[in-house]
């Protein structure tokens, strides 16, 4: 559970210009900084061997920066296609998000600055003699700085893209909005009742598109200020069009339901043009569903990769199904907010897997023992892994499938425990 705030500025953090403008701002900031504290060398430094020659590093950092800095954006973009077409392009924002990539480029166009400006202050006589000793210094700095940062952007551009390391992403991003609704299961808010109580005040959406962020302190506060009691009907991840409920509220006696009021608890609900992966895990296991029935598809042709997503799914799962003794208390007794069914992270990683690759005995295997090893780990789903893995044997039945294999997969239902 996260403030509107601050999510916003994490948001915002991990924008691509957020952090190049800090270093631009700080490598500024560096070479006229050595204009300011020139008077704390002492004269008798002001020989120091090489100082004369930091005109020349900076023209070198200068003109190289610039020609590291295109070749990196270049670099980014067809990475970025690469994850598109490759693997999804919903996993483009996380790749977008990469925060080695991010420091790279950062420190390329914060070094290019710094070099610029110290030519410029130099060409200007602001730092004398001893001011130049204190350039020289921080130059070394800044040229240790880049070699550091450019072998790791070596390195890390042999992965930028790929197939695997996209995919380690969007489970991670899976992984940890999954804990995170662990640990706040109904975000901060009581569990919704599964009957609402007569007499509630509908508040409907004014914008069209996905919920992508729900402020339950927001709504606590207002709940407190006006005596209400709020039942959300609509979870990030939900598609909202305008007069749609977002929530239903219970108004209390010295209390009335008006525009304003209706316009201020709206507020607390962020709605944008596409599903994030912060506050909403069912996207990032429809996502990781989808790289693997991309990875079905007759044009790519690579069942590996959909056994792969599988076993990352049945990890992902696993997290959010074990038992958890870190689960944080509601913050608000007048707030309402339904948990997520498991059963419909089930549907959304299971069922498209299930359909695309109903043609491939191998995925089909994989699948099934995907659904065994969670019901050992949870025995109470039996129901609904068996409901599953029987769906999915049944859809293998109606396809151009050998009967050898449709005999292998019951066989292996069978082993499962699973009634055909």
């Amino acid at each position: 559970m996260v403030a509107r705030w601050r999510w916003l500025l994490g948001k915002m953090a991990k924008r691509l210009w957020f952090r190049a403008t800090l270093f631009s701002l700080l490598g500024a900031a560096t070479a006229l900084l050595a204009a300011l504290f020139k008077e704390y060398i002492p004269p008798s430094v002001s020989s120091l061997v090489g100082a004369d020659a930091v005109d020349n590093i900076l023209g070198i950092i200068a003109s190289s920066m610039l020609a590291v800095t295109t070749f990196s954006l270049s670099t980014m973009v067809s990475a970025y296609s690469a994850a598109s077409s490759g693997v999804t392009p919903r996993a483009t924002t996380l790749v977008m998000e990469d925060p080695t990539t991010q420091n790279a480029l950062a420190t390329f166009i914060g070094s290019f600055l710094f070099s610029l400006v110290g030519i410029i202050a130099l060409t200007a006589g602001v730092y004398g003699t001893q001011g130049r000793v204190l350039l020289f210094g921080v130059t070394l700095l800044v040229v240790a700085l880049i070699v550091y940062t450019l072998l790791r952007w070596i390195d890390h551009l042999s992965k930028l893209g790929r197939v695997g390391e996209t995919i380690d992403r969007v489970e991670a991003a899976t992984l940890a909005a999954l804990k995170a609704r662990a640990q706040w299961p109904c975000l901060g808010a009581q569990p919704a009742p599964s009957l609402l109580p007569a007499g509630l005040a509908a508040v409907p959406a004014v914008d069209i598109g996905y919920i992508q962020h729900l402020d339950v302190q927001a709504l606590a506060h207002m709940a407190e200020q006006h005596d209400l009691r709020i039942y959300v009907s609509a979870l990030p991840g939900s598609f909202v069009v305008t007069g749609e409920p977002l929530m239903h509220v219970g108004i209390g006696a010295g209390s009335e339901m008006n525009a304003e009021l209706a316009q201020q608890l709206v507020t607390a609900f962020t709605i944008d043009l596409r599903r994030t992966f912060e506050h909403d895990p069912r996207f990032g296991l429809a996502v990781l569903s989808e790289i693997a029935s991309r990875a079905l598809s007759q044009a790519i042709d690579d069942p590996g990769t959909a056994i792969d997503v599988i076993g990352r799914g049945v990890r992902t799962l696993a997290c959010w199904l074990e038992p958890r003794d870190d689960v944080r208390p509601a913050i608000s007794e007048r707030v309402f907010v339904p948990p997520l069914a498991t059963e419909d992270l089930f549907a959304d990683f299971f069922t498209p897997i299930a359909r695309d690759g109903v043609a491939q005995v191998e995925v089909g295997m994989r699948l099934l023992k995907a659904l065994a090893s969670l019901e050992r780990l949870t025995p109470e789903l039996a129901p609904l892994v068996h409901q599953h893995a029987s769906r999915h044997i049944a859809q293998a039945r109606h396809v151009q499938m050998l009967q050898e294999d449709i005999d292998t997969l019951a066989a292996l239902g069978r082993e499962l425990g699973i009634t055909q």
